[in-house]
């Protein structure tokens, strides 16, 4: 949004932006009590799956545990790519925690055995997340009930946040990785967003970034929510369109016909 745009509607900057601290993320009651649950499962060193459509949050439930899990007591260790063969992923795994063994499969699995047995030392839980897990290659996903078994399997020494499609717990399940998927003690699924989540959403947005009045009628917000289908994601798209859109035409509200007329190409075009 251009500066005109943000002016028109006493914005300091654009509401539906993603460059945000954690602090300043929108947590309503159902996902900061998501949050409180997997630390609690953190915390009796459990493994945690985190299932949600594209869009619905997973991140933001992320970069909330990240602020509120105690520093004191845990490593937290973010893995993106998981789009990697078996030796491929163990080396980007050594390189987020700041490891370098020779690169041989064998040496580099052995390399984040013995950090975790490390931490275990320094009283420290390791906890590895690893987004959009179910690209994971199969491969990879038949042998992290491996990176789990530590002393016999009798120590629970490091865990697991798998994050991603609802796929993923449907291919978790299959014969070939359940050794795997019995492993994971939690399981979350985000829902959408609720008609009354998307209004709260688009509120708290705008009075962050500065606006104090209500910009969207209700009849705006039902369309938003009928054509972003609860993705947070999608909310942002389209209202940052609609705003626009409203400024360009000198508008004090964004209407349900704004919304409208920026939704149906959005939609469109996916």
């Amino acid at each position: 949004m251009t500066s005109s745009d943000l002016s028109a509607f006493g914005l300091r900057c654009a509401p539906f932006s993603k460059e945000l601290d954690d602090a300043d993320l929108w947590l309503p009651e159902s996902k900061a009590t998501i949050v409180s649950e997997i630390i609690e499962a953190l915390a009796a060193r459990q493994s945690i799956l985190l299932l949600g459509d594209p869009g619905v949050g997973k991140t933001c439930i992320l970069r909330a545990l990240r602020r509120e899990l105690p520093k004191a007591g845990f490593r937290l260790t973010y893995c993106r790519n998981a789009t990697l063969g078996r030796r491929d992923f163990y080396r980007y795994l050594c390189h987020a925690l700041g490891l370098h063994p020779t690169s041989t499969a064998a040496n580099l699995f052995l390399a984040v055995e013995t950090h975790v047995q490390d931490l275990r030392r320094d009283k420290t839980h390791p906890v590895f997340l690893l987004d959009e897990a179910h690209l994971l290659h199969p491969d990879m996903l038949a042998h992290l009930h491996i990176l789990l078994n530590y002393e016999w399997d009798a120590k629970a020494l490091l865990s697991l946040v798998l994050v991603g499609l609802p796929e993923l717990e449907a291919n978790l399940s299959r014969r070939a990785h359940r050794s795997v998927f019995t492993r994971i003690h939690d399981r979350f699924l985000l829902p959408p967003a609720s008609i009354e989540d998307t209004a709260e959403y688009v509120r708290f947005r705008l009075n962050a970034a500065g606006c104090d009045r209500p910009i969207f009628p209700d009849d705006a917000l039902a369309a938003l929510h009928e054509h972003s289908q609860g993705a947070l994601r999608e909310i942002d798209r389209i209202a940052t369109a609609a705003l626009r859109d409203a400024a360009r035409r000198k508008k004090n509200l964004v209407d349900r016909n704004t919304v409208l007329r920026v939704a149906e190409p959005l939609v469109r075009f996916e």
